[in-house]
């Protein structure tokens, strides 16, 4: 018998028992040991987003190496690891590359449960203040992004060619068109869609492409949310936008900077040795070099099992993007987006002015750190800017351009989110008193989590492998353990057989959870639409909080009405 896989999981386990206690008390109520050891340096060299441990749990807080490194230990920590794998050690587990998302395990030492929401007792605002109407189901959470009506505020994407993306795409997007909200196509779809038709350097058919936005049109009904697809560098080489407009009939299209693999251009792993060629010949970075006859005879013995495409960064020139801007409305573009990433407060001013001078529609900032491909681990842990600081220096922008009378884009905040109380706070915080700026919040790995144990919970439920407690508690097929499948077969009859169980799933989670979790927080704040939501409801339960977004201390909050009130 085998006995290392156990004798690994014992000493992982052990490794991070005092973690798993200190993040139970966190989240029930305890305090948990300080929060540097959160932040400790074990992490440096132990992580589970590259499956590697260390032999002994009390490691160096410099180095997160053993105090004591030995010859004979089996286990394979960051160190070890790099030094029979190199670069595949900068990456989550290759070989779960197109079955897994992945993020930052490092703690920013400020996210969103550094807040609390505010709840009221006295009136009832966007609604008549009477008990048998101010209820909850009756609060409104629709919003607009980019003149798009959403019936949850939330967009999600961008999906591009990674490959958790393009096997999960229709539970995506048939859940998005279902659930009402915007979804955005990623980059470099036609670029690595093997059937594609180029002709003299721009594309003129993309399968890939195509089946991602008719997915979609199945089942939109025309009035909520959209397809958008997103280009970056590679994209406009190919005129894959003008291409999406032209006979795709898109509407909506974002150019995306930088910000692939967080902040370099996007990464994918091929695992097929024509297909790394063909990417080569269409002008992609693939390494190794799948043309070199050293490469492809360490490739056929197994030396590695995969080729890395990349993608180039885009260098945004300001001229060249506002006339860039002006020719996607030229061709037809009917509304224009941005995306960019977590990146310095002086790229956050510089992107906010020029999608202020080109009147972008909306911009998209995605806060550090997580992916649904390959961005490298340190990068996601390392760099950028965490959503909660990012938000704060975006609304900052927006309020000096609206102090100068410029005009302020809607504006969409990623970067962590899954579920209601952080979407109430992102959205809150940025209503100064005449409306939120943000609009909307984008979701990239979440929803692909519930797509993909949706699926998963199905073939087991199909082959009677589900877990015993799952099935004593939900019962033994689809129809039951998706409590949204009655509505779905409701409103959609006979084409409910049409909708993968996936888009069931995802359906679910958004409009029977998120939805109706924030419908009831914002009940609690006695705010019975989405635009009245204000910093007023939030207090900041930490120093660092209250000094990076303005949100006074809980301590603070409405002194002087307590003076007031029983003066």
């Amino acid at each position: 018998m085998d006995i290392y896989p156990i004798i690994l999981y014992i000493i992982y386990f052990q490794q991070h028992y005092m973690l798993l206690l200190n993040l139970f008390l966190r989240n029930n109520g305890g305090s948990g040991m300080p929060r540097r050891v959160l932040q400790n340096s074990s992490y440096l060299n132990a992580k589970s987003t590259t499956r590697t441990i260390t032999r002994v749990e009390d490691v160096s807080c410099t180095s997160g190496m053993c105090p004591l490194c030995v010859r004979e230990c089996p286990f394979l920590c960051e160190i070890s690891l790099s030094a029979f794998r190199g670069r595949e050690a900068l990456y989550p587990v290759p070989e779960q590359f197109g079955a897994s998302t992945a993020s930052a395990l490092k703690d920013y030492g400020l996210d969103w449960s550094h807040f609390n929401i505010l709840s009221a007792l006295v009136g009832a605002k966007g609604i008549e203040a009477d008990s048998d109407v101010a209820i909850f189901p009756n609060v409104d959470v629709r919003s607009e992004v980019a003149g798009i009506p959403l019936k949850i505020p939330i967009v999600i994407g961008a999906y591009g060619s990674t490959e958790v993306a393009r096997v999960n795409w229709e539970g995506l997007a048939v859940g998005a068109a279902l659930s009402g909200i915007l979804i955005t196509i990623g980059e470099n779809v036609c670029g690595m869609d093997p059937e594609a038709v180029i002709t003299n350097g721009k594309v003129t058919y993309s399968k890939e492409l195509e089946r991602r936005v008719e997915a979609f049109r199945r089942f939109w009904d025309g009035k909520h949310g959209d397809i958008a697809v997103q280009t970056n560098v590679e994209d406009q080489r190919l005129g894959v936008d003008i291409y999406a407009i032209s006979k795709l009939e898109v509407d909506v299209i974002e150019r995306k900077w930088g910000q692939g693999a967080k902040a370099i251009g996007g990464e994918v792993r091929i695992r097929d040795l024509k297909k790394a060629i063909m990417l080569k010949k269409r002008g992609y970075i693939v390494y190794p070099d799948p043309e070199d006859p050293a490469v492809q005879e360490a490739y056929r013995d197994g030396v590695f099992t995969s080729f890395e495409r990349h993608s180039r960064v885009g260098m945004p020139v300001e001229r060249d993007f506002l006339e860039d801007i002006d020719q996607l409305r030229e061709h037809g573009a009917k509304r224009v987006t941005l995306k960019t990433g977590a990146y310095r407060p002086s790229a956050v001013a510089y992107t906010m002015k020029l999608a202020s001078e080109a009147k972008i529609d909306a911009v998209t900032f995605d806060g550090a750190g997580g992916g649904t491909g390959m961005s490298p681990v340190p990068m996601m842990d390392e760099m950028g800017t965490p959503t909660v600081y990012l938000e704060a220096q975006v609304l900052k922008c927006a309020e000096i351009l609206k102090r100068k009378g410029r005009y302020v884009p809607d504006l969409i905040i990623a970067g962590g989110f899954i579920n209601e109380t952080q979407i109430f706070k992102a959205i809150a915080m940025s209503n100064f008193g005449e409306g939120p700026y943000v609009k909307a919040v984008l979701m990239g790995r979440a929803p692909i989590t519930a797509v993909m144990k949706s699926e998963y919970f199905c073939e087991l439920a199909e082959k009677g492998k589900l877990p015993k407690d799952f099935r004593g508690r939900y019962g033994d097929s689809p129809d039951k353990f998706f409590v949204a499948t009655p509505e779905l077969k409701r409103i959609y009859g006979e084409r409910f057989k049409e909708i993968p169980w996936g888009a069931v799933g995802l359906y679910t989670y958004l409009t029977h959870r998120i939805k109706i979790g924030l419908q009831q927080l914002m009940a609690g704040a006695r705010k019975w639409r989405l635009d009245l939501i204000d910093r007023s409801d939030l207090a900041s339960l930490t120093e660092k909080a209250a000094k990076a977004t303005g949100i006074p201390m809980m301590d603070e909050i409405e002194q002087d009405a307590m003076e007031r009130i029983l003066d």
